[in-house]
């Protein structure tokens, strides 16, 4: 069995902002699986899915009901009372260090300032556990980080935001079957932001040859 935690903030006025990306990845998986969320105590709404080719591997999915500073708190007692190790564990988060449109695994380290992995540490005692981080940017100048990660998606973001949390879903059913090596292999090349536009035909064109009356150029006078 394996816990994926989809990090986010509770409340409809938090649905479609950065720091919630994580809920949308794992609400994916559940609508994929036609799995309906149910609370778990106070502080966690869950849902059962099984991923991979049947019977497949049992997923729970977790919606920390907390607020993101208090996320351990939905998910230190979930991997308890499963009796689950760290490497069962999958946190898909948002991270302000990577450009928005990559997406990327990575096993353990520091939080990086993410509130809700800082909370899973310090409960957890322990940073060695996978996180499926989602790239949505620095705050452009002027912005504060809480500011902005609270910010919505612009419409010009949406299709980006679909694929991503897209690919997501796929990443976590691969994470849940093959591993988290299988995983890096297959997505952490991920990259979906826009490429600069190609130079105009012109600009690629070879330079004419220089007008020589004939003459062969830097022909050696004998």
């Amino acid at each position: 069995m394996k816990l994926v935690v989809g990090l986010g903030n509770p409340g409809a006025g938090y649905a479609q902002t950065r720091h919630n990306v994580g809920w949308l990845v794992v609400d994916e998986l559940a609508r994929r699986a036609g799995a309906t969320w149910r609370k778990e105590g106070k502080d966690a709404e869950v849902a059962e899915v099984r991923l991979g080719a049947a019977p497949g591997e049992k997923v729970l999915l977790l919606k920390p009901q907390t607020f993101m500073n208090a996320s351990g708190k939905a998910v230190v007692p979930l991997l308890s009372f499963y009796k689950l190790e760290g490497e069962d564990l999958l946190v898909v988060q948002d991270d302000l260090d990577s450009p928005f449109g990559l997406l990327k695994f990575r096993m353990g380290g520091r939080h990086g300032g993410q509130n809700g992995v800082r909370d899973i540490i310090r409960l957890l005692g322990q940073e060695a556990f996978p996180r499926l981080k989602i790239g949505i940017n620095r705050p452009p100048g002027g912005w504060a980080v809480s500011d902005w990660v609270l910010s919505k998606w612009r419409d010009e973001e949406a299709a980006t935001v679909a694929e991503l949390v897209r690919l997501g879903a796929d990443a976590v059913g691969v994470w849940a079957v093959a591993g988290l090596s299988e995983a890096q292999g297959q997505f952490n090349s991920t990259d979906l932001r826009p490429r600069p536009p190609a130079p105009p035909a012109a600009a690629l064109a070879p330079a004419p040859a220089a007008h020589t009356e004939g003459r062969a150029e830097n022909q050696e006078e004998g």
